[in-house]
This record gives structure tokens, C-alpha cells and sequence, in this order.
């Protein structure tokens, strides 16, 4: 059951993607206090590599470096009594619980409760899908899925936050999820503690909000701050987000005072902007958040108010994430340097495109960018005088393997067959990677039922 008698509950972001810094969920829990301790792995692509791990391998399919970190987080956990809510899970909650319980019975935590939540991977159950009349359309184009369904690595539900909200209910301290959405597990936790209605829409687009300030980490906390990155204190041991919830719906974003970062009514509105379309219909599993409604406050250093929010019943959907492989790219580079830097490079991409008119290549698309002179804004780009160094990147896609494993094969000789002062060619040939593109779809969410599975170390 929901405890439903806390006041107000701790939840600290501890990652805001799979590759985030490493210490930063370690210092969440040495820095101060805090009730729970949240990470976020997962992205769209991240679901068809794990996948593309799970099919060589039925033991994997899950975040690896999520385990050795377990082994520096599991004492401060038990003996803070913090509870973790990760979706480290990937495409193989199961086994990824099997890892942990097994660090935790080596260290003596034996008594440890951990739950898997699963049921989100459906991409084995497609064809059966779509013969049942659910044809999960392209969201954004209206395409049939059949179109590409042999070319599909990976399709997975976005949970909310009610698998979570069961696993804590059970009593579970570490909780391991597989694909649930970003801000249902900041949410979960309000859930739980503060016995909140599955229907009262307010507080839980208020939890909403939350979880997205929590989701990307350090990105509320001063990280990638565009409007005042060079008043940040101490980046080198920036303090990632802890969003203080009460029972009545308001938040307090902050931090903890012994590390650096800041929180200010700026980088929480930098953050609110991230990802966000429809700021009236931020729509989630658990209910619809308008963003529109949020009001902001400054109550000190360090400390952002959120109250307001308005928040209507959710949709009767499921979105599903489907990737799907959609042919093979290269990407090549070389860096030319003064004098004439930017007329070398320029050169050079003239004399690679013509060798591959000779050779009869083509491609979907091919594409030459200059670093250090416009790639970042193009056109907008305001002139400035000629560039030190520039590195040449040309990148091509398509259709046919072999077409972009000759084009690989053309970066390299323009070293000594092109124009002069070239360097950045250390890493050799170019290599042929499988492009992995997105598809965005809906299922009606009585057909798919998110499990929750308990165990002990």
C-alpha cells in the first residue's frame, strides 16, 4: 500500500542518460540528504543496440556499467534507506536483476528487496499485433508498419509510473526498469508516499513537471546552460538536481549545498523547454501536463519554486518506440590548416565528389560539413576571418553496403593526392555503420500489461 504520511520526499536526479558522469550518483548519496535516487539510461537508439546485445547473448540486453556502479551505491542505499529507481533495464530487466541481486548477496546485503519491471519489449509480438488489427502507424507520416516490419530491431511500450508505484508498494528498495517513460520515475515516488489518486491530475502533472526537470540531470543544475554557463561555481563537481515534493502538488527544486551547479529560475526554465512540443498537451502515460500553467519562484539561493500546474486525464494510448535498421552511412574527415585552410578543404571535397562520379557511386544523400568554420549554424554562420584549422567531414548514406565501403575507401588518399597541410587521419579508414531510424506509434493500453516481478538477494 501507499504510505500516504511523509510531508515532503527527496528524489535525486543521478543520471540523465546512459554515459552521464559517473561520480554524479555516488555524491546523491554522500552529499545529503535524500529519499530516492533516480537514473535514466534509456534512448531510442539505446533500445535496438541492447536488443542487438540481447540476441547474441539472452544474458544481456541491459546498461553493464549500471552493475560495478551498484557496487559503490549498495551500502550508502541500505544504510540510508534510499531506494533507487533506474531504467537500466533495457530489454532485459530480468537479467539485469539477476546481476544486481548477485553483487548484493557478495557484499551481505542479503535481505535486499529488488524488482524488475517488464512487459514494455513487444517486438516479438508485432506480427500477432498488426493480424489483430493494430496497425501501429507512423505517427508522424501515417505509414502502415508493415512497410518496414522485417527491417524492426526493436519496439517497446513507454510505461508510466504505475508499475513502479507497484513495485514500491511491495516493498521493493531497488527498482530495475525496462522502458519507462523518463518522468515516471521521478513520479512514482509522490505516487507512493503521498497516496495520490490515479485521477487527480493536478498533483500528478505536478510530478510530471518534476520528473522532467529531474530527467536530464545536470542540465537543470547549470550544465549546458546557454544563458549564464560562465556564472556556474565548481562544474567540476556540479550538483545534479533534487526535486523536494509535497504532499499538496508544489516542488522545490535544488541541490546540494556542498557541491557545485546552480539553481536558478533560468536553468529550471532552460530545462522546461528541452524536448518540448505542445507546451499545453505534455502528453505521458500517467496524464496530460499543461506546461503552460507552471509558475515559477526563486526562494533563496539555490532553490526554485514550482507550483500551478494544471494537468488532464491521459490518453487511452500507449506510445510505442519501434527502430528499425533503414540501410548503411560513413562519415569520414581530414583537417586542413593554414594558410588557406577553408579553400584546401573546399578543394579537397570537390576533388572526393568528382572520383565519385567516376567510380559511378550513389547515394540517398551525401553531405560535406567544414568544423571550426560553419557546420554548427550553416548559412547563419556570421563571417569571421580565415580559420587556423578546419576539418573536412563528408558523409554519406544509403542503400547498398558495398557502395559506402568504396566510399570509405576515398577519404584517405586525398592525404597525398589532394591539397596540402592535412592531418587528423590517425584513425584510418572510415568505418560503414547500419543506420538506425525511429518509429513512432500508438497501442490501445488495455492490450499490453506492464509486470512486476520481486526478489531478494
Amino acid at each position: 500500500m501507499s504510505r500516504g504520511k511523509k510531508e515532503s520526499v527527496r528524489i535525486a536526479s543521478g543520471q540523465g542518460y546512459w554515459g552521464d558522469w559517473l561520480e554524479a550518483p555516488l555524491l546523491q548519496v554522500s552529499s545529503g540528504p535524500v529519499d530516492y535516487l533516480v537514473m535514466d539510461y534509456l534512448a531510442e537508439v539505446t533500445m535496438s543496440i541492447l536488443q542487438k546485445q540481447k540476441s547474441r547473448n539472452p544474458a544481456l540486453g541491459y546498461a553493464t556499467d549500471f552493475i560495478p556502479l551498484m557496487r559503490k551505491l549498495l551500502p550508502s542505499l541500505v544504510e540510508k534507506n534510499i531506494t533507487l529507481i533506474a531504467n537500466a533495464g533495457g530489454v532485459n530487466p530480468t537479467a539485469c536483476v539477476d546481476a544486481v541481486r548477485q553483487v548484493a548477496a557478495e557484499m551481505g546485503y542479503a535481505g535486499c528487496r529488488i524488482a524488475a519491471v517488464y512487459g514494455d519489449d513487444i517486438t516479438g509480438r508485432l506480427q500477432s499485433l498488426i493480424d489483430d488489427g493494430h496497425h501501429m502507424n507512423n505517427m508522424e507520416t501515417g505509414e502502415p508498419l508493415t512497410g518496414i516490419l522485417k527491417r524492426v530491431s526493436s519496439a517497446n511500450i513507454y510505461f508510466g509510473a504505475a508499475p513502479v508505484v507497484q513495485a514500491l508498494q511491495e516493498g521493493a528498495q531497488i527498482i530495475i526498469c525496462g522502458r519507462v517513460t523518463d518522468t515516471g520515475l521521478t513520479l512514482a515516488p509522490m505516487i507512493h508516499e503521498f497516496g495520490w489518486d490515479r485521477d487527480d491530475w493536478d498533483k500528478l502533472a505536478a510530478g510530471i513537471v518534476g520528473g522532467h526537470i529531474n530527467e536530464c540531470g545536470a542540465q537543470s543544475t547549470g550544465g549546458n546552460f546557454l544563458a549564464g554557463w560562465e556564472e556556474v561555481p565548481d562544474m567540476h563537481l556540479i550538483g545534479f538536481p533534487i526535486v523536494e515534493a509535497f504532499t499538496d502538488g508544489h516542488l522545490e527544486i535544488t541541490k546540494h549545498e556542498k557541491l557545485g551547479g546552480l539553481v536558478d529560475l533560468r536553468t529550471i526554465k532552460e530545462q522546461l523547454l528541452y524536448e518540448l512540443g505542445d507546451p499545453v498537451s505534455y502528453i505521458t502515460p500517467d496524464v496530460i501536463a499543461d506546461f503552460t500553467s507552471i509558475q515559477l519562484g526563486q526562494n533563496g539561493p539555490n532553490r526554485v519554486s514550482v507550483s500551478g500546474v494544471k494537468g488532464r486525464p491521459a490518453t487511452d494510448s500507449y506510445k510505442v518506440s519501434i527502430s528499425y535498421y533503414d540501410g548503411f552511412t560513413c562519415i569520414g574527415g581530414l583537417t586542413y590548416v593554414w594558410p588557406d585552410a577553408l579553400k584546401k578543404a573546399h578543394k579537397a571535397d570537390e576533388i572526393l565528389r568528382k572520383r565519385l562520379d567516376y567510380l559511378g557511386l550513389e547515394f540517398d544523400e551525401i553531405r560535406t560539413e567544414y568544423i571550426g568554420y560553419d557546420s554548427a549554424h550553416g548559412p547563419l554562420s556570421p563571417a569571421e576571418c580565415e580559420p587556423n584549422e578546419v576539418i573536412l567531414s563528408v558523409g554519406a548514406r544509403g542503400r547498398d553496403r558495398a557502395v559506402l565501403e568504396r566510399f570509405s575507401r576515398e577519404i584517405i588518399p586525398l592525404i597525398l593526392t589532394g591539397p596540402p597541410s592535412v592531418t587528423g587521419f590517425g584513425g584510418g579508414r572510415p568505418r560503414v555503420r547500419e543506420i538506425v531510424a525511429y518509429w513512432p506509434a500508438l497501442l490501445p493500453k488495455g492490450i499490453i500489461e506492464p509486470q512486476v516481478l520481486i526478489s531478494e538477494a
